[in-house]
Protein backbone atom coordinates (compact mmCIF):
# COMPACT_ATOMS: atom_id res chain seq x y z
CA UNK A 1 0.00 0.00 0.00
CA UNK A 2 1.21 3.55 -0.70
CA UNK A 3 2.18 5.56 2.35
CA UNK A 4 -0.02 8.66 2.17
CA UNK A 5 -0.05 11.20 4.98
CA UNK A 6 -3.58 11.82 6.25
CA UNK A 7 -3.35 15.53 5.42
CA UNK A 8 -2.34 14.95 1.79
CA UNK A 9 -5.00 15.66 -0.87
CA UNK A 10 -4.90 12.81 -3.38
CA UNK A 11 -7.60 12.53 -6.02
CA UNK A 12 -9.04 8.99 -6.24
CA UNK A 13 -8.47 9.06 -10.01
CA UNK A 14 -4.68 9.21 -9.62
CA UNK A 15 -2.75 6.02 -10.40
CA UNK A 16 -0.28 5.34 -7.63
CA UNK A 17 2.16 2.44 -7.31
CA UNK A 18 2.13 0.40 -4.12
CA UNK A 19 5.38 1.76 -2.68
CA UNK A 20 4.85 5.47 -3.35
CA UNK A 21 5.26 7.85 -0.41
CA UNK A 22 3.23 11.08 -0.26
CA UNK A 23 4.00 13.59 2.47
CA UNK A 24 1.88 15.96 4.51
CA UNK A 25 -0.26 18.51 2.65
CA UNK A 26 0.93 17.35 -0.77
CA UNK A 27 -1.61 17.64 -3.60
CA UNK A 28 -2.02 15.02 -6.36
CA UNK A 29 -4.47 15.58 -9.19
CA UNK A 30 -6.86 13.13 -10.88
CA UNK A 31 -4.78 12.42 -14.01
CA UNK A 32 -1.43 11.93 -12.29
CA UNK A 33 0.53 8.65 -12.57
CA UNK A 34 3.13 7.97 -9.87
CA UNK A 35 5.32 5.00 -10.67
CA UNK A 36 7.18 2.69 -8.29
CA UNK A 37 9.36 4.30 -5.67
CA UNK A 38 8.22 7.89 -6.23
CA UNK A 39 8.48 10.12 -3.18
CA UNK A 40 6.50 13.33 -2.83
CA UNK A 41 7.74 15.44 0.06
CA UNK A 42 5.34 17.62 2.12
CA UNK A 43 3.59 20.53 0.38
CA UNK A 44 4.53 19.58 -3.19
CA UNK A 45 1.90 19.94 -5.91
CA UNK A 46 1.51 17.48 -8.83
CA UNK A 47 -1.36 17.99 -11.26
CA UNK A 48 -2.30 17.78 -14.93
CA UNK A 49 -1.79 14.78 -17.19
CA UNK A 50 1.53 14.08 -15.52
CA UNK A 51 3.48 10.84 -15.33
CA UNK A 52 6.30 10.65 -12.79
CA UNK A 53 8.87 7.90 -13.35
CA UNK A 54 10.29 5.41 -10.90
CA UNK A 55 12.22 6.61 -7.86
CA UNK A 56 11.82 10.27 -8.73
CA UNK A 57 11.74 12.54 -5.66
CA UNK A 58 9.85 15.83 -5.58
CA UNK A 59 10.61 18.23 -2.73
CA UNK A 60 8.46 20.74 -0.80
CA UNK A 61 6.66 23.51 -2.67
CA UNK A 62 7.59 22.22 -6.13
CA UNK A 63 4.77 22.72 -8.66
CA UNK A 64 4.75 20.00 -11.30
CA UNK A 65 2.27 19.58 -14.15
CA UNK A 66 0.35 22.83 -13.77
CA UNK A 67 -0.97 24.89 -16.68
CA UNK A 68 1.71 26.54 -18.82
CA UNK A 69 2.43 30.25 -18.57
CA UNK A 70 0.86 30.85 -21.96
CA UNK A 71 -1.94 33.43 -22.14
CA UNK A 72 -3.59 31.58 -25.01
CA UNK A 73 -3.74 28.22 -23.23
CA UNK A 74 -7.20 26.67 -22.84
CA UNK A 75 -7.43 24.88 -19.47
CA UNK A 76 -9.76 22.33 -21.06
CA UNK A 77 -7.00 21.22 -23.44
CA UNK A 78 -5.37 17.88 -22.67
CA UNK A 79 -1.61 18.22 -22.83
CA UNK A 80 0.96 16.37 -20.76
CA UNK A 81 4.14 16.27 -18.76
CA UNK A 82 6.26 13.11 -18.84
CA UNK A 83 9.02 12.72 -16.24
CA UNK A 84 11.41 9.77 -16.36
CA UNK A 85 13.11 7.78 -13.60
CA UNK A 86 15.51 8.81 -10.84
CA UNK A 87 15.00 12.54 -11.10
CA UNK A 88 15.44 14.93 -8.18
CA UNK A 89 13.15 17.98 -8.27
CA UNK A 90 14.03 20.32 -5.44
CA UNK A 91 12.16 23.04 -3.55
CA UNK A 92 10.09 25.60 -5.48
CA UNK A 93 10.84 24.10 -8.90
CA UNK A 94 8.10 24.59 -11.50
CA UNK A 95 7.63 22.31 -14.52
CA UNK A 96 4.55 22.77 -16.70
CA UNK A 97 2.61 20.68 -19.19
CA UNK A 98 2.90 21.32 -22.93
CA UNK A 99 0.68 23.35 -25.23
CA UNK A 100 -1.27 22.39 -28.37
CA UNK A 101 0.79 24.87 -30.37
CA UNK A 102 3.99 23.11 -29.32
CA UNK A 103 4.55 19.39 -28.91
CA UNK A 104 1.55 19.10 -26.53
CA UNK A 105 4.08 17.60 -24.13
CA UNK A 106 6.91 18.63 -21.84
CA UNK A 107 9.38 15.76 -21.44
CA UNK A 108 12.02 15.05 -18.81
CA UNK A 109 14.42 12.11 -19.18
CA UNK A 110 16.18 10.12 -16.46
CA UNK A 111 18.58 10.97 -13.64
CA UNK A 112 18.30 14.75 -13.80
CA UNK A 113 18.74 17.25 -10.97
CA UNK A 114 16.61 20.41 -10.85
CA UNK A 115 17.88 22.60 -8.04
CA UNK A 116 15.71 24.93 -5.98
CA UNK A 117 13.74 27.64 -7.74
CA UNK A 118 14.45 26.50 -11.30
CA UNK A 119 11.77 26.61 -13.99
CA UNK A 120 11.16 24.41 -17.04
CA UNK A 121 8.87 26.08 -19.56
CA UNK A 122 6.13 24.33 -21.52
CA UNK A 123 7.00 22.01 -24.42
CA UNK A 124 10.63 21.79 -23.36
CA UNK A 125 12.62 18.60 -23.75
CA UNK A 126 15.26 17.63 -21.18
CA UNK A 127 17.51 14.64 -21.83
CA UNK A 128 19.28 12.42 -19.28
CA UNK A 129 21.87 13.24 -16.60
CA UNK A 130 21.24 17.00 -16.85
CA UNK A 131 21.91 19.42 -13.98
CA UNK A 132 19.80 22.59 -13.84
CA UNK A 133 21.15 24.77 -11.04
CA UNK A 134 19.28 27.10 -8.71
CA UNK A 135 17.00 29.78 -10.17
CA UNK A 136 17.60 28.85 -13.80
CA UNK A 137 14.77 29.80 -16.16
CA UNK A 138 14.29 27.61 -19.23
CA UNK A 139 11.91 29.21 -21.71
CA UNK A 140 9.25 27.25 -23.54
CA UNK A 141 10.25 24.83 -26.30
CA UNK A 142 13.86 24.56 -25.09
CA UNK A 143 15.89 21.43 -25.76
CA UNK A 144 18.54 20.48 -23.21
CA UNK A 145 20.55 17.46 -24.31
CA UNK A 146 22.20 14.73 -22.22
CA UNK A 147 24.83 15.60 -19.59
CA UNK A 148 24.40 19.37 -19.97
CA UNK A 149 24.97 21.55 -16.90
CA UNK A 150 23.15 24.89 -16.64
CA UNK A 151 24.79 27.15 -14.05
CA UNK A 152 22.89 29.11 -11.43
CA UNK A 153 20.70 32.10 -12.38
CA UNK A 154 20.97 31.43 -16.12
CA UNK A 155 18.24 32.32 -18.58
CA UNK A 156 17.69 30.14 -21.67
CA UNK A 157 15.64 31.72 -24.45
CA UNK A 158 12.63 29.84 -25.79
CA UNK A 159 13.27 27.55 -28.79
CA UNK A 160 16.97 27.40 -27.90
CA UNK A 161 19.00 24.18 -27.78
CA UNK A 162 21.79 23.37 -25.33
CA UNK A 163 23.85 20.50 -26.71
CA UNK A 164 25.11 17.41 -24.93
CA UNK A 165 27.83 17.89 -22.32
CA UNK A 166 27.63 21.68 -22.53
CA UNK A 167 28.64 23.63 -19.44
CA UNK A 168 26.76 26.93 -19.20
CA UNK A 169 28.46 29.27 -16.73
CA UNK A 170 26.38 30.91 -14.02
CA UNK A 171 24.48 34.13 -14.81
CA UNK A 172 24.67 33.43 -18.55
CA UNK A 173 22.01 34.39 -21.08
CA UNK A 174 21.60 31.68 -23.71
CA UNK A 175 19.90 33.27 -26.71
CA UNK A 176 21.38 31.00 -29.41
CA UNK A 177 22.12 27.28 -29.53
CA UNK A 178 25.08 26.14 -27.42
CA UNK A 179 27.04 23.55 -29.44
CA UNK A 180 27.72 20.13 -27.88
CA UNK A 181 30.80 19.70 -25.67
CA UNK A 182 31.33 23.45 -25.29
CA UNK A 183 31.81 25.79 -22.36
CA UNK A 184 29.71 28.92 -22.85
CA UNK A 185 29.43 32.07 -20.74
CA UNK A 186 28.37 35.68 -20.84
CA UNK A 187 25.33 37.94 -20.93
CA UNK A 188 24.87 36.76 -24.52
CA UNK A 189 26.79 33.52 -24.45
CA UNK A 190 29.97 33.02 -26.39
CA UNK A 191 32.11 29.91 -26.54
CA UNK A 192 34.95 29.99 -24.03
CA UNK A 193 36.39 26.57 -24.87
CA UNK A 194 35.60 22.87 -24.76
CA UNK A 195 34.03 21.32 -21.67
CA UNK A 196 37.12 19.16 -21.19
CA UNK A 197 36.20 18.09 -17.66
CA UNK A 198 32.69 17.06 -18.70
CA UNK A 199 33.70 14.93 -21.65
CA UNK A 200 36.51 13.28 -19.69
CA UNK A 201 34.06 12.38 -16.92
CA UNK A 202 31.82 10.77 -19.53
CA UNK A 203 34.67 8.39 -20.30
CA UNK A 204 35.39 9.56 -23.84
CA UNK A 205 38.65 8.10 -25.14
CA UNK A 206 41.68 10.28 -25.73
CA UNK A 207 41.21 9.85 -29.49
CA UNK A 208 37.59 11.04 -29.34
CA UNK A 209 38.58 14.04 -27.21
CA UNK A 210 41.26 14.92 -29.76
CA UNK A 211 38.73 14.67 -32.60
CA UNK A 212 36.31 16.97 -30.79
CA UNK A 213 39.10 19.49 -30.17
CA UNK A 214 40.16 19.38 -33.83
CA UNK A 215 36.58 19.78 -35.05
CA UNK A 216 36.14 22.81 -32.80
CA UNK A 217 39.34 24.34 -34.14
CA UNK A 218 38.12 23.93 -37.71
CA UNK A 219 34.66 25.39 -37.04
CA UNK A 220 35.50 28.21 -34.64
CA UNK A 221 39.13 29.18 -35.27
CA UNK A 222 39.71 28.66 -38.99
CA UNK A 223 37.47 31.57 -40.12
CA UNK A 224 35.95 29.27 -42.73
CA UNK A 225 32.28 29.52 -43.60
CA UNK A 226 30.29 26.87 -41.76
CA UNK A 227 29.59 24.74 -44.84
CA UNK A 228 33.26 24.75 -45.79
CA UNK A 229 34.34 24.00 -42.23
CA UNK A 230 32.00 21.00 -41.99
CA UNK A 231 33.31 19.70 -45.32
CA UNK A 232 36.85 20.06 -43.94
CA UNK A 233 35.89 17.95 -40.91
CA UNK A 234 34.70 15.18 -43.23
CA UNK A 235 37.76 15.45 -45.45
CA UNK A 236 40.04 15.03 -42.44
CA UNK A 237 38.24 11.83 -41.48
CA UNK A 238 36.96 13.01 -38.11
CA UNK A 239 34.38 10.28 -38.06
CA UNK A 240 33.63 9.51 -34.41
CA UNK A 241 29.98 9.38 -33.37
CA UNK A 242 30.58 12.37 -31.13
CA UNK A 243 31.88 14.56 -33.94
CA UNK A 244 29.03 13.37 -36.16
CA UNK A 245 26.55 14.54 -33.50
CA UNK A 246 28.33 17.90 -33.28
CA UNK A 247 28.14 18.34 -37.05
CA UNK A 248 24.46 17.40 -37.14
CA UNK A 249 23.71 19.87 -34.32
CA UNK A 250 25.38 22.72 -36.19
CA UNK A 251 23.72 21.83 -39.49
CA UNK A 252 20.25 21.82 -37.95
CA UNK A 253 20.53 25.01 -35.89
CA UNK A 254 17.61 27.35 -36.60
CA UNK A 255 18.52 30.16 -34.18
CA UNK A 256 22.22 30.20 -34.96
CA UNK A 257 24.74 29.14 -32.36
CA UNK A 258 27.19 30.64 -29.91
CA UNK A 259 30.63 31.49 -31.28
CA UNK A 260 33.94 32.68 -29.90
Amino acid sequence: MPRIHPTAVVDPGAKIADDVEIGALAVVGPHVVLQAGVELRPHCHVRGHTSVGERTRIFPFAVVGEEPQDRGFDPETQTELRIGADNVIREHVSIHVGTPGGHASTTIGDDNLFMNGSHVGHDSSIGDHVIVASNVALGGHCEIQDFAVIGGLCGVHQFTRVGESVMVAGLAGVAQDAPPFSLVAGERTTIRGINAVGIRRRGFSLEVRREIKRAYHIVFHSKLRLEVALDRIREEGLASDEVARLVRFLETSERGFSRL
